[in-house]
């Protein structure tokens, strides 16, 4: 047993090619015997013949509910079956008109299913049993039963030439079935290359639409600004000259105070229109040299005139002699500000915001953290693409551009957890010196 399974074990390859014209070989076959047998009028020993063509049919059957299971009906042991399928004709042919009879056909059809289905060496090895098998058939009947020299010649040389034509037919089914594979294999490379490229180009459609927007947001920011500071600087300016010509008068003390105060608070308007003119202004790309404490500053003062009633931000923690930053200023002091203004209106009602900057590793750190309600799993893992917002009235474009812009500048933007139970994001950039950190500043908000 061990000899014959270590001759010839089919592999997926060989039991799929031509599996389903094997079967249909098996069932022309036995259909046939059933014909010959039972029509051809004073046919010979019908009842064994029909006996040995049942076990031909019992084999078939059982060969097709394997094929189904995509098995082989004793696949592992192809030499036992071409052994008896050898036997099996054999005795077809002997029960019948001997070497003359029709069955001898089958030895053609036993040998092309075994080349179709299991390879070179199992189809040599079955084309030599049914030789052998045809020989003694031959040499065993009288003359009359046989067809002469010519018989005993021509059925081995049609055999070994059919063996040769069938493992040709099963080598180019194996092929066309491998390329088939090949090509479909690429196919399927080239369709998931496409989603890939598909699905880069949506995100790049979604990138460019997020810019375009942010940049007309901050564009009607900036004409807005420009509007307030035209209809209010004028009006403003006359106001600020009449208070200035009455304190030139003689008052008493209370009256100049009161005067006084008015220009203070006028020259503080002024400096709250230039603020909001200046930030909202097309920013220039042109990268400078830039303190953090600075940046923070800038975001800080803007921040002021955002309500977010009920949050209270800390007193700002920044060093005083942290190293300095190559950035767009612009840019950056619009990341501070959306970070800042994004913490308090998590933080809510008596809420908390905390603002630290510091050096750590040669690089620097500008952490906005807040004691609001946090952020979910579902959401951390979607926060930095475009569209995506906790905000009622978001557009979920803040904290995706906010994090293009740190990595344009070398940067990163990070979401991590502090000490407030709410959420922290941390701005981490490059450094252009290593000086190092000295005494804390506070920046007023």
């Amino acid at each position: 047993m061990n000899i014959l399974h270590a001759l010839s074990v089919p592999t997926r390859a060989d039991e799929d090619a031509g599996a389903w014209i094997v079967l249909k070989i098996r069932w022309v076959g036995v259909i046939f015997g059933y014909l010959v047998v039972n029509l051809t009028p004073g046919a010979l020993n019908a009842p064994v013949l029909n006996g040995l063509l049942g076990f031909g049919l019992a084999f078939t059957l059982l060969d097709t509910w394997y094929r189904r299971q995509n098995r082989i009906f004793l696949g592992q042991y192809p030499l036992f079956i071409s052994f008896m399928e050898a036997l099996f004709i054999g005795l077809l042919c002997h029960f019948d008109t001997g070497a003359t009879s029709s069955f001898r056909y089958y030895y053609f059809l036993s040998v092309l299913c075994c080349v179709l289905r299991h390879g070179s060496m199992v189809g040599w090895i079955t084309c030599l049993c049914h030789m052998v098998s045809w020989s003694v058939l031959w040499l065993s009947v009288s003359g009359e039963a046989s067809d002469g020299m010519l018989g005993a010649v021509l059925v081995p040389s049609v055999l070994v030439w059919l063996t040769w034509a069938g493992l040709a037919l099963g080598r180019s089914l194996r092929e066309a079935r491998d390329e088939l594979g090949r090509l479909n294999g690429s196919l399927v490379r080239s369709q998931a290359d496409l989603e890939v490229r598909f699905a880069e180009r949506t995100r790049q459609l979604q990138e460019t639409q997020a810019q375009m927007l942010q940049q007309e947001k901050m564009a009607n920011f900036g004409l807005l600004a420009a509007g307030i500071a035209h209809e209010v600087g004028n009006p403003l300016t006359g106001v600020s000259n009449i208070v200035q010509l009455l304190q030139r008068g003689d008052h008493d003390s209370k009256t100049r105070e009161k005067l006084d105060l008015m220009a203070g608070e006028l020259a503080r308007m002024r400096v709250i229109l230039r603020e909001l003119t200046e930030f909202g202004r097309p920013a220039s790309r042109e990268r400078s040299v830039c303190s953090i404490a600075d940046l923070v500053g800038e975001a800080l003062r803007v921040a002021k005139y955002h309500k977010r009633p009920g949050s209270r931000l800390r007193q700002p923690i920044v060093a005083d002699n942290l190293p300095r930053v190559l950035c767009v200023r612009g840019q950056i002091a619009q990341v501070f500000l959306n970070l800042i203004l994004n913490a308090l209106d998590a933080a809510g009602e008596d809420g908390i915001v905390e603002l630290r900057g510091m050096e750590q590793d040669g690089e620097l750190l500008v952490e906005i953290e807040d004691n609001g309600p946090g952020l979910s799993e579902l959401i951390k893992d979607h926060l930095f693409e475009p569209f995506v917002t906790t905000k009622t009235n978001g557009t979920g474009l803040g904290l995706y551009l906010s994090r293009r812009i740190v990595d344009d500048h070398g940067g990163r933007l990070e979401m991590g957890s502090g000490n407030l139970g709410g959420a922290l994001f941390r701005v981490v950039l490059p450094s252009t010196d290593k000086t190092q950190s000295g005494s804390l500043l506070g920046i007023n908000s």
